[in-house]
């Protein structure tokens, strides 16, 4: 049995990359293979230039107000990145499901896993575990993968800063 690539390592990738930016093209390919993500053709200029602009596009996903709008937003990007699945075995190591057919430019392939990863994770889990940090001086973005979906900073280290931040604002008034 081979594990679905569009589970929580493409989400985690788009926080990842969401919240630190890919520094060229090297850097975006290194943090690809780092979840397991076996691109068919190398990251080029153009590609990193369109994954920047779909994270922006996908940023509106995690900032949507609702589920109604979180769906609005994130099902353009699955109409314009994603096609009907498929079986494929094109690394090798196992059957298993594509959204997308092969040979793809690298951002292409890119943005349909993070698009049905999102779209598997929000289905799957419930559609607000995306959000951004509660925390008031941070713009970070989370993906909710806890057990009791309530997680509302981006890190522990944030949420502890804001309890603290709490703790003194009530003691001082």
């Amino acid at each position: 049995m081979h594990i679905n690539p569009y589970g929580r390592d493409p989400v985690g990738l788009a926080v990842d990359l969401v919240n630190r930016p890919p520094e060229d093209t090297g850097d975006l390919a290194r943090r690809c293979a780092e979840v397991g993500f076996v691109l068919e053709r190398a990251v080029g200029a153009a590609d990193l230039a369109r994954v920047r602009a779909f994270l922006r596009e996908w940023t509106g996903v995690v900032d949507a107000a609702d589920p109604p709008e979180r769906a609005a937003r994130l099902n353009p990007l699955l109409v314009e990145f994603a096609s009907a699945p498929r079986l494929t075995d094109h690394t090798g190591d196992g059957w298993h499901l594509h959204y997308r057919p092969d040979d793809l430019p690298a951002h292409r392939q890119i943005a349909v896993l993070i698009a049905v990863g999102t779209a598997l994770h929000l289905t799957g889990r419930g559609m607000d575990r995306l959000g951004r940090c509660a925390a008031p001086d941070c713009e970070r973005v989370f993906a909710d993968f806890s057990r009791n979906g309530r997680q509302r900073y981006c890190s522990p280290a944030c949420g502890n800063r804001d309890a603290v931040r709490r703790h003194r604002a009530r003691r001082r008034g």
